[in-house]
């Protein structure tokens, strides 16, 4: 047993000293071990062509065949930092480098790389390397053969090495890397600094031999720029020693760090570790936590003087008074500057033009302008007592009486009862009232931030590390005693941090995070969220736990990292009365631009890439310009009446607001010379009542407008007049000047009635008004920056504050002038990187459209083609009348198909009705371009004359009282007009003149609408029966004859219309929401259903047109049997609608020549025509009438046919006929036809009444008037007259006609003889009646008993004259 047990024992020694004989070899990084495993070489010896291991297994396998290019060399990088710093700029060094251990290596600055790159073959054939590393001046072949036959010279030469094969630049020596292959370049260096390889590997190199041979780990020795740590395990850079990170695993690195900077050095945030200030935004980051480079100022262009760290000015910003710099450089050493030729320089330094030098105001900020004058100084009343010194002495500001104001809706009244101010302003932090009344009592404030306490007394907010110190901060004590003796754990659940309080202990958030619900976790506040005021001029960024400012190109992020500088001087151009003045916002200098108007420029603006200033003048009528060197002016429109202009700079146009005929927006080139009116092009023209002033914004091709009339309001529209819609409708009384704010994206206006400014974003929400005591009547206002700018025309001032809230208001301007137009001018205002009209080729002018896009326009009377592009005449001559209450717009057809389903009006022409109160139906006729229209509010039908862009009014055909025309028709061969009117329930005509009148159909229940075919001699009308008794449509001949009805089942028809042959009539049935449609016979009949909201009805060339009413407008129109298609829809209130074309008044008719010799009124019949007499005259035969005479002497019948009244009853302006027909009156001179006289005049006897007043008539003359009228249309066709012969009844045929009937017309040979012979007749009668006259008026003056009283014709009577050379007894006399 005791010999086994010594026999495992021997056994067991045995196996342990042969696994001791057995131990591998264990090599250092960098090396790797022979096969025999005696020993270790170097990584960078392996396969280097020459032998390193005894067994030469350092040379086995290795690579003969080199990469072509495809070899991959991973963690190239290695940046030298102290190349940084010598040469200014990156110079990056890349060496091969693998990571084989877990070591962490830091590098301040480093890129790393994976880089496909060619390979070099050494010559013994053995090694490859990287192929540029070829000629390096390194050899990495062990026979040289990458470093043979390589240029020697470099750049820079300082140092030769190498047998004179090299020469370094001095920035390679001692930089801690071996460039020469005798190691001069790195000798008698720094004792510290040795071969990096050797010692970073601990690898000993043999000196008799030179071959590498492993041994024990070597003492630590650290390369050139780094230190050991206190282990002297590693080594650090010396650039990461004292960086706020630990590097050394020990963290020695990061021990004995200075806490405190020298003057003249910059700390890091981590506080470990101090840096030059000049190594400051250097762009290369020396603290660890790289806050050295943040918040640095990018290098821009013109960047001159560098301040603050995060600043670099430009020169602009030098010397402009403004303290841009913290440490206030750039206003430091700042010489004064001489003024310009023509200008007064103030004792200030300010420079003013020399007119205003001792002109009794004082302009200088001084006053020095106005110093040694001989005139004294004076002062407007609006100014005593302003809260403004003006005078030198302030004496205008003394005894002034305390005034208790009344304040605004939107004001605050301070205590003291005698200043308000914004309600905004009330306990927002600030004391604005002079009593301080605006901060009292303003309790609690809603909540402190999570990084502060809240004391529980008011309105307080505590740092977290001064509650519970034993010193009470808070008012009322409350951030101590209590519960603070608990501490918070050791491992608490705060996300941040947690404090002690008198409640207990509390969790808290650092700034700019929230404590959540769970009063645990922290969120991040995004200060950016919703735009909120203050925070940032221009753009914010959020980040965790804080927020960036930055600017718009162009500007410069001021010294408080929040508000932004332009770059340049802005000028502030005003209108003050009738000058026009130059106002520099930073030099305060000030000039006379224009001084010639002789009456107020209320608006003006700016182009400035040709460095022009437009107004207008209201002088001249028209809109005027001059160069910003006053060297050149000139007049861009006459003949206009405006109020407001805008200019828009990227489609180089100009718009304005034309206040003719209810107000238009137009435009017009910037480049266009004297214009007339054909050459405008009309953006907008329908819905406005009274447009005041007019804003663009063509970086997003939308304007803005203000409206005063009926409906206040401020609407949005594209600038090519698209997508028209109203953005604000409240809070505003007298909208005046608007602004458009391009960086915050806000509309600003004025309201001189509310007494403030407000604003609201580009939708109209988000209204603001800012109201305050210095706002008592704005006129116009503009926005640049963080700044609005104001006129305010009673005080005469022109001020500007905080864009938001009001504060920091300063008067810039003060002059006895008013103040009206204002607007910013700077290059950087009116830039824009789109110009969508540049490569848009329109014939005439091209607009802007939202987006913004281009959109061709053409002037008025010309059409877009389907190009999109081009400007032509009409090819087709249908139009459209639409007609609302107070406009008419024409609409060419041909434009329908190019543009459907719209969302506001398409190509058009409104014409706005001038002095027209309520529009109700109208008529047109082509022949002479005249519009007759129906004013159911004026009780009238008057006409207009269509000419160019307008309607000019030609006077009242007829005029009414008391009553409402309800249906109208224009024959437009003979210009009568068919009407019928509430009071006057009836068909009757009225002949173009307007002197005569005639009843054509009485018993009707009531006639809403009538349609003519002169053509063809018919009309047809709607006859709408008493209440129960259903509605149908009739026909009849022109002159009432033949009437009956073609369509009983109607229920509601209006807006009668014939076909183009006039054998269909079509209506538009309101009531069944249907267009129905029937021949004249009553056959025939055929409906489209339109649907509910029907409301009118046009048929043009077999297309029918109709208007729908509900939400909106719509106009609707079918060209073909099947479908419906919506052609626009507008907001607007459409009453009429009509279509014409030459083709539908082409032609002629009977009654064409001469008004078919009838004396009053010609009335066309299917083949023929008929002459019809005025209600107050009879035929004397076919063609010819005579007045009537069986009213009293000085009186007339009413239209009725009933009763006469005085003449002085009729046109008094009160009715007296039941049918108020004595008010028809005519103010309009017309000339009625000749026609020839007949043989024989015969006198009816009537009996005539005694009484002079209201008489009732024996009808029986016109019973026999009616029955002679129906026995020459019966018998005699209308063309001549009943005679009774031997108990028949002949034809006496009219001239022109033969035959029993008289059917036969005489041709052109024959009545030329009949009518000369016809003359003739005439003539020799009217020679006979002179002389008869003149014999008998011989024989009258010798007769002086029992005189003969005169009768005198209706007329003669009218006319307030006799007729000379008539019979004192004749009822006749010719009509001139």
């Amino acid at each position: 047993m005791a010999f086994c047990l010594l026999l495992c024992i021997a056994i067991l020694e045995i196996t342990v000293l042969s696994a001791a004989a057995q131990t591998p070899l264990n090599c250092n990084l960098g090396t790797k071990p022979c096969k025999d495993g005696s020993e270790c070489v170097l990584h960078q010896h392996v396969c280097d062509g020459e032998a390193d291991c005894r067994d030469g297994s350092d040379e086995e396998d290795c690579t003969v065949a080199c990469s072509n290019g495809r070899a991959l060399f991973e963690y190239l990088f290695k940046c030298i930092h102290s190349y940084l710093r010598r040469n200014g700029f990156y110079s990056i060094v890349f060496i091969n480098f693998t990571v084989l251990n877990q070591e962490r290596v830091y590098f301040k600055v480093f890129t790393c790389f994976i880089i496909h790159i060619g390979q070099f073959l050494c010559a013994h054939g053995k090694k490859c390397i990287d192929q540029r590393q070829v000629c390096d001046g390194v050899a990495q072949c062990q026979d040289r053969s990458d470093e043979l036959d390589c240029l020697n010279s470099m750049e820079g030469c300082v140092h030769h090495c190498d047998n004179k094969t090299r020469c370094l630049p001095d920035t390679f020596l001692c930089d801690g890397e071996r460039d020469c292959l005798d190691g001069t370049d790195e000798a008698n260096c720094d004792s510290d600094s040795t071969d990096y390889l050797k010692s970073h590997h601990n690898v000993a190199e043999d000196s008799n031999n030179g071959n590498a041979t492993m041994s024990a780990p070597a003492p630590l020795k650290c390369p050139f720029g780094t230190k050991p740590c206190r282990d002297r395990i590693e080594c650090v850079l010396y650039n990461h020693v004292c960086d706020g990170e630990a590097d050394c695993k020990d963290g020695s690195d990061e021990e004995e760090c200075i806490l405190e900077c020298e003057r003249g050095q910059f700390q890091c945030a981590h506080g470990k570790k101090c840096i030059d200030q000049r190594q400051v935004c250097d762009g290369v980051a020396q603290c660890q936590d790289r806050s050295d480079e943040l918040d640095c100022l990018k290098p821009m262009e013109g960047c001159v003087h560098h301040c603050d760290k995060t600043r670099c000015l430009p020169d602009t910003f030098l010397c402009d008074g403004e303290r841009d710099c913290l440490d206030g450089t750039d206003e430091a050493n700042c010489a004064d500057e001489s003024c310009n030729s023509g200008e007064f320089r103030c004792t200030s330094g300010q420079c003013l033009s020399v007119s205003m030098r001792c002109d009794g105001h004082p302009d200088c900020q001084d006053r020095s302008d106005e110093e040694s004058c001989t005139d004294q100084e004076c002062l407007l009343e609006e100014w005593v007592c302003d809260r403004e010194q003006d005078c030198k002495d302030g004496s205008d500001e003394k005894n002034c009486t305390m005034v208790q104001l009344k304040c605004g809706d939107f004001q605050w009244a301070c205590t003291s009862k005698s200043q308000c101010v914004p309600k905004a302003w009330r306990c927002d932090g600030t004391k604005d009232c002079a009593d301080e009344s605006d901060e009292a009592g303003c309790g609690q404030v809603a909540t402190c931030p999570s990084h502060q306490f809240q004391c529980g007394s008011t309105w307080e907010c505590l740092d977290t590390a001064l509650v519970c110190n034993t010193v009470r901060n808070c008012a009322n004590g409350s951030d101590e005693g209590g519960n603070c003796q608990a501490k918070c754990p050791d491992k608490t659940q705060c996300a941040h941090n947690c404090y002690s309080t008198p409640h207990g202990t509390r969790c808290g958030c650092k700034a700019g995070y929230r404590l959540q619900e769970d009063t645990v976790s922290c969120v991040d506040i995004d200060e950016c969220e919703g735009g909120r005021p203050g925070v940032c001029s221009h753009l914010c960024v959020n980040t965790q736990g804080s927020f960036q400012c930055h600017c718009y190109p162009g500007y410069l992020l001021e010294s408080d990292g929040r508000r932004c500088k332009i770059t340049g001087e802005p000028y502030l151009l005003a209108s003050v009365q009738t000058e026009l003045f130059l106002f520099g916002l930073r030099s305060s200098s000030l000039d006379v631009l224009v001084s010639s108007a002789k009456k107020a420029i209320l608006s003006l603006d700016y182009d400035w890439r040709d460095q022009k200033v437009f107004w207008v003048s209201l002088d001249s009528e028209s809109i005027k310009w001059s160069s910003l060197d006053q060297k050149k002016r000139g007049t861009l429109v006459k003949g206009i009446k405006s109020d407001c202009i805008a200019v828009d700079w990227v489609g180089r146009n100009l718009y304005w607001i034309d206040g003719i005929g209810g107000g238009r927006i137009i435009a017009v080139g910037l480049n266009s010379t004297i214009i007339n009116s054909m050459d405008l092009t009309v953006i907008l023209d329908e819905d406005f009542e009274q447009p005041l002033s007019l804003a663009l914004l063509p970086q997003k091709g939308i304007m803005f407008w203000s409206e005063i009339g009926n409906e206040v309001k401020i609407e949005r529209a594209g600038m090519d007049g698209s997508e028209r819609r109203v953005v604000v409708s409240h809070s505003l009384s007298w909208p005046g000047g608007l602004a458009v704010d391009t960086l915050g994206e806000r509309i600003y206006w004025t309201d001189e009635k509310l007494r403030c400014i407000g604003s609201a974003n580009l939708d109209g929400g988000d209204i603001e008004l800012l109201q305050m005591m210095e706002t008592t009547n704005p006129f116009s206002v503009t926005v640049y920056n963080d700044l609005i700018y104001w006129s305010d025309t009673r005080r005469r001032t022109i001020q500007r504050a905080h864009k938001i809230t009001g504060k920091n208001r300063k008067v810039l301007l003060k002059r006895p002038g008013q103040p009206f137009g204002l607007k910013i001018i700077h290059p950087l205002l009116q830039t824009s990187n789109e110009r969508p009209c540049e490569n848009l080729r329109c014939s005439h002018l091209c607009v802007l459209g939202p987006g913004p896009k281009g959109v061709c326009k053409c002037p008025s009377g010309l059409l877009l083609a389907e190009d999109g592009l081009t400007c032509s005449n009409l090819v087709n001559s249908a139009f459209l009348l639409v007609l609302s209450p107070t406009v008419v717009t024409q609409i060419y057809l041909q434009t329908m198909h190019s543009a459907v389903d719209l969302k506001s009006w398409p190509e058009h022409l409104a014409l706005p009705l001038p002095n027209v109160n309520e529009a109700a139906m109208l008529d047109y006729t082509l022949q002479d371009q005249t519009l007759y229209l129906a004013d159911s509010g004026q009780s009238s039908v008057v006409l207009f004359k269509l000419k160019e862009t307008g309607l000019v009014p030609r006077g009242q055909f007829l005029q009414l009282k008391g009553d409402t025309v309800t249906a109208l028709a224009l024959d437009w061969i003979t210009l009568s007009v068919y009407w019928s009117s509430t009071k006057q329930p009836r068909l009757q005509v009225t002949s173009s003149s307007g002197e005569h009148t005639a009843v054509l159909i009485q018993d009707i229940g009531s006639l809403e609408s009538i349609a003519l075919h002169p053509l063809s001699g018919r009309l047809c009308f709607t006859n709408l029966a008493k209440q129960g008794e259903g509605a149908q449509v009739e026909c009849a001949h022109m002159d009432g004859v033949k009437r009956a009805p073609v369509w009983k089942d109607a229920f509601q028809p209006t807006s009668l219309t014939f076909s183009n042959k006039g054998n269909e009539i079509y209506w538009a049935d309101i009531g069944y929401g249907v267009i129905g449609s029937v021949r004249v016979d009553g056959t025939g009949y055929k409906e489209f259903k339109t649907g509910d909201g029907l409301t009118a009805f046009a048929l043009s060339n077999g297309m029918l047109l109709w208007v729908t009413d509900s939400d909106t407008t719509k106009v609707w129109y079918r060209d073909d049997p099947l479908t419906k298609k919506l052609w626009f829809e507008v907001n607007t209130e459409i009453v009429s609608l009509k279509a014409y074309s030459k083709s539908s008044q082409m032609g002629s008719n009977l009654c064409s020549d001469g008004n078919g010799d009838c004396s009053h009124l010609c009335l066309a019949l299917p083949g023929g025509r008929t002459c019809r007499c005025a209600h107050d005259h009879y035929p004397v035969n076919v063609t010819y009438c005579a007045p009537d005479q069986h009213c009293p002497a000085g009186s007339r019948p009413c239209l009725d046919g009933h009763t006469c009244f005085p003449l002085e009853k009729f046109c008094d302006g009160h009715p007296d006929c039941s049918d108020t027909s004595d008010e028809n009156c005519v103010h309009l001179k017309g000339k009625s036809v000749k026609a020839k006289a007949p043989n024989q005049l015969p006198s009816p006897s009537f009996p005539i009444p005694a009484d002079p007043g209201s008489t009732s008539l024996d009808n029986s003359w016109l019973v026999r008037n009616l029955e002679a009228q129906q026995c020459s249309e019966k018998h005699c066709n209308g063309n001549g007259e009943c005679v009774e012969t031997n108990g028949g009844i002949s034809c006496t045929c009219g001239l022109g006609y033969s035959g029993d009937s008289c059917q036969n017309q005489l041709t052109k040979t024959m009545q030329g003889p009949l009518i000369y012979g016809a003359i003739g007749l005439c003539a020799a009668i009217v020679v006979i009646s002179v002389l008869a006259a003149v014999v008998k008026r011989k024989t009258a003056n010798t007769r002086r008993a029992n005189p003969v009283a005169k009768q005198t014709s209706m007329i003669e009577l009218e006319k307030g004259e006799g007729c000379e050379g008539a019979s004192p007894n004749s009822d006749f006399a010719e009509v001139q």
